[in-house]
């Protein structure tokens, strides 16, 4: 049992500008990030699906909204290949960045951030260029408070024999409740921030179904998409409930659980576990009404009716979910002397040591008044949403010490605050005045090594090596395929990369550097030609 399996991040960005509109500054965004190399590059949308469902049926073209079909090219020029081997484009109307192919949770955050700087310089580039007269600017949230929400999504492969009931299970009682260490923390309650406070996430109020395809209304906790870009026996969770997070801890948490879950469901049968009758004990009444409980929850201690009358605490379930991966790791593994099971990897032990001083740092803040929670510098620096709260809370003893704290978050200046906190212009962003006073996963040498470097043991190391070294001689490119101009011959080629764990650094780098062109690394790795 281990946290290694391919992960990929999505973001999409706010941005603002004087004048004109969203979707134009957008379009503006991803201009920026073009350099002349890569810019006649075309996405290949020929292998995406958004309308086939894991629960083993297709919903039709027709029935669809219009923004479900995310494989139709769209007019303008929507799509840069970066040199990571990650991918920015414009996604309903906002700039996006979809990480490359990682094989754990640190490395997949250190991309994740790598998108940040490569979409700062771009919006850099566009403002050069005279774009909305210079006056870009990019956030990394997930609201507007006037009832918009953008996502920031998670991508897992996964073993397709796990059935989906299972994975639609554990993880609903995982997305409702992880809530507690993975938020990024908001002002205002409600879609439209109907009723002043502050809750713990960002996205929560915004999700209205348990199980579904859809992804960009009546949002689901569990979203079915079944497009795996990976071989026939894996499939790809797509998660969409997480919050657009600037603290490594919580991404690396976000990410590190999850995946260690889906470990325990692909598991459960070596490990002798009765995963249905596990998961029964964790069936929520109502998830979506649970969602919302957890987020507004800043006790942490709101009870969540379950399915079989009974009652828990988020963080009676987390604890629940974290004793049931040691059972399971416990028995596939075996045990230390200390009784720790028998962790396969150093990613893996530093998850879980996490994990664990996560539900210790929950257990602490419940716990604490007011004023031990200001004083929480050690959970603040991993619990995103608490650090939030901080700042809120100490500009509203000085601006309104007489205003009960929810009354007073109408004041306009605090809620600036969630803004600037999201910006990614340094200058700017209330974050990175405090970056220094978080627990960091990744330096900043390699976020910026990641931004222009593919990672090696993923096929995104051919991808980004290719588009760095020869963009003049692609015509298309996708997540699992290359396509080539016309060769001299005037034959096209095309790589099918269907295995993500395939075409690494080890596997390729001879024979792209003995080629003198793509031509030949194509035929060398096996390309066929049309």
């Amino acid at each position: 049992m281990s946290v290694k399996r391919v992960i990929g991040t999505e973001t999409e960005y706010a941005v603002t500008a004087a004048h004109g509109n969203p979707v134009q500054w957008s379009f503006d965004v991803i201009a920026g990030a073009a350099d002349g190399r890569a810019r006649r590059i075309r996405w290949d949308y020929r292998q995406e699906d958004p309308v086939n469902d894991m629960r083993g049926r297709r919903l039709e073209r027709a029935a669809a909204r219009p923004d479900m079909l995310t494989d139709e090219p769209q007019p303008h020029i929507t799509n840069v290949l970066a040199d990571n081997g990650g991918r920015l484009y414009v996604d309903h109307a906002h700039p996006e960045y979809s990480s490359p192919e990682t094989t754990d949770p640190f490395t997949a955050v250190v991309y994740d951030t790598a998108g940040d700087m490569l979409m700062r310089r771009a919006a850099a580039r566009a403002n050069a260029d005279g774009r909305a007269d210079g006056t870009l600017r990019l956030y990394r949230n997930n609201v507007d408070g006037k009832g918009a929400s953008w996502g920031a999504h998670e991508n897992y492969m996964m073993r397709r024999d796990v059935p989906f009931d299972d994975v639609a299970a554990m993880m609903t009682a995982h997305f409702v409740t992880r809530q507690q260490y993975t938020g990024s923390g908001r002002i205002g309650i409600g879609e439209r921030g109907e009723r002043p406070g502050f809750q713990l996430s960002q996205r929560a109020d915004y999700f209205h179904m348990n199980v579904a395809l859809q992804t960009t209304f009546d949002r689901p906790i569990v979203n079915t998409r079944d497009e795996p870009h990976a071989p026939a026996d894996m499939r790809r969770l797509h998660v969409i409930v997480g919050d657009a997070n600037r603290m490594d801890v919580p991404r690396v948490l976000k990410l590190g659980t999850t995946s260690m879950l889906l470990w325990t469901l692909e598991h459960a049968d070596d490990a002798g576990i009765d995963i249905d009758a596990r998961l029964g004990e964790l069936r929520l009444a109502d998830p979506v009404d649970a969602m919302h409980r957890v987020s507004h929850d800043l006790t942490l201690a709101e009870p969540l009716a379950l399915a079989e009358g009974s009652v828990m605490t988020a963080w009676q379930i987390q604890v629940m979910l974290n004793a049931l991966v040691y059972e399971t790791a416990a028995a596939v593994h075996g045990v230390d002397t200390r009784g720790e099971p028998i962790w396969p990897d150093r990613e893996t032990r530093s998850v879980m040591m996490m994990w664990k001083q996560a539900l210790v740092d929950i257990a602490t803040i419940r716990h604490a008044d007011v004023c031990e929670r200001l004083q929480a510098e050690g959970e603040a620096s991993r619990l995103e949403w608490l650090l939030k709260w901080q700042i809120i809370e100490r500009m509203r003893a000085r601006l309104h010490p007489d205003t009960p704290f929810d009354e007073a978050l109408h004041d306009p200046r605090l809620q600036m605050i969630d803004l600037k906190w999201a910006s990614l212009d340094d200058e700017g962003s209330i974050f990175a005045k405090l970056r220094a006073r978080t627990e960091r996963t990744a330096s900043d040498d390699e976020v910026a090594e990641a931004s222009h470097t593919p990672p090696e043991d993923t096929r995104a190391w051919l991808r980004g090596t290719l588009v760095t070294r020869w963009p003049g001689q692609i015509r298309a490119a996708s997540w699992t395929r290359i396509t080539t101009l016309d060769d001299p011959d005037g034959m096209q080629w095309t790589l099918d990369m269907a295995n993500p764990l395939a075409y690494t650094r080890e596997q390729c780098s001879a024979a792209v550097a003995a080629a003198d062109d793509i031509w030949d690394v194509m035929r060398a790795l096996g390309a066929h030609h049309d």
